[in-house]
């Protein structure tokens, strides 16, 4: 069956998150030992991050999915024996894939239909398998609003040199509002994102109707009071954190002066260190201030996001916070993907080689990242 133009097109878009996917989801499976409807659910993450990379170009948006898949936080979330039903699961998969086929069929909007059977999916893994508080279902959620939202800022903010601004698509409005109710309900700590978000969609300059401010308001009112049930605690609010550091104490609740103790900037530093190295962090600094630059909605909006996990990681003393952290770390791989991306583009304006040699140069020098993660687990194996 031959493609038509417009089938050929998507396909070339969504190729990088195929390809990042599936080797995620064979590593996932191979060397991560993970039962097969956990390592597609992970692998489904990695092809979030991906697009979301994916306009810095498709080879530089697979290694950033690839650095996701084998960071050291991420990567513990492989393993261990299959803790669900697989029949049962495989009946909530095939349930949701319908609804997605039958949405495709009449709305022929493919994100849409995609929105509408992870909703299915959502609803019917919390009734039926796990509840809510699943970090598969927040990964997911989380990998898949920041496409949303990247891609969002990138239409409605063009750089100068890209195409004129474009109209907001339908699914990403219904998309991030959607995404964020399931993440919030699934986790109230999500609604870390929820400033990012309010932020990202004054900022695409679409006026949106009184209904939807609404709604979004009522899901940061219901993730607020998660939080404060499941974080925050009378007896540890107000506990000394230079006091709870110096006592070894790891609790799973906010210390409201953590932020003003150093050691706990020091931990969070070396967090980063951990996942993606000192070159990692020094790329990341990079990607923030040409984003900042050339795209500065995104750089803020980013930077926003950013910043409310880094709070949130210097006032929590549990021993599961790089775990929670997750979205820090994908906000962390756009930046640094953004910066070999802005990197390579220099050199190719600035050295006189043969185009074809430098496109590669980019890529050549990112991939060292997953290649170390990949060689760092495999060492342990």
């Amino acid at each position: 069956m031959q493609l038509t133009a417009e089938q050929r097109r998507v396909l070339i878009e969504w190729l990088p998150g195929i390809i990042s996917g599936g080797l995620a989801w064979l590593a996932f499976l191979i060397l991560g030992h993970t039962p097969l409807i956990r390592a597609s659910g992970l692998a489904l993450v990695i092809v979030g991050m991906t697009m979301t990379l994916r306009r810095s170009g498709g080879v530089l948006a697979v290694i950033g999915g690839l650095a996701l898949a084998f960071s050291p936080a991420f990567w513990t979330q492989t393993g261990a024996a299959e803790d669900l039903n697989l029949p049962l699961t495989l009946a909530v998969l095939a349930a949701a894939g319908v609804i997605t086929l039958l949405a495709l069929r009449f709305s022929r909007q493919g994100i849409l239909a995609l929105l509408i059977g992870f909703v299915v999916f959502a609803v019917l893994f919390w009734s039926q398998l796990a509840g809510v508080g699943s970090l598969r279902i927040t990964t997911l959620a989380t990998a898949w609003l920041l496409y949303l939202l990247v891609d969002a800022l990138y239409l409605t903010n063009p750089h100068p040199d890209d195409p004129p601004a474009s109209a907001l698509k339908p699914y990403h409005l219904l998309g991030i509002l959607v995404l964020l109710a399931v993440g919030v309900i699934n986790a109230p700590l999500f609604i870390l994102l929820a400033p990012a978000v309010a932020l990202g969609l004054a900022l695409t300059h679409k006026r949106l109707p009184l209904w939807y401010w609404l709604v979004l308001a009522v899901i940061v009112g219901i993730g607020l009071q998660g939080v404060v049930s499941q974080y925050m605690s009378s007896t540890w609010w107000s506990y000394p954190a230079a006091q709870a550091h110096a006592q070894g104490f790891r609790v799973p609740f906010i210390l409201a002066d953590g932020w003003r103790e150093a050691s706990r900037w020091i931990m969070l530093i070396e967090l980063v260190i951990g996942q993606f190295t000192i070159g990692g962090v020094v790329l990341g600094v990079i990607g923030l201030s040409r984003m900042a630059r050339w795209y500065p909605p995104l750089g803020t909006v980013t930077m926003v996001a950013y910043a409310m996990y880094v709070l949130f990681g210097l006032m929590y003393f549990g021993n599961d916070s790089a775990v929670l952290l997750l979205p820090l770390l994908m906000i962390q791989i756009l930046w640094m993907t953004y910066a070999v991306y802005a990197l390579g583009e220099w050199v190719q304006r600035s050295v006189r080689l043969p185009h074809r040699m430098l496109r590669w140069l980019a890529p050549a020098f990112y991939i060292w990242l997953p290649v170390l993660m990949l060689a760092r687990i495999t060492a342990t194996l």
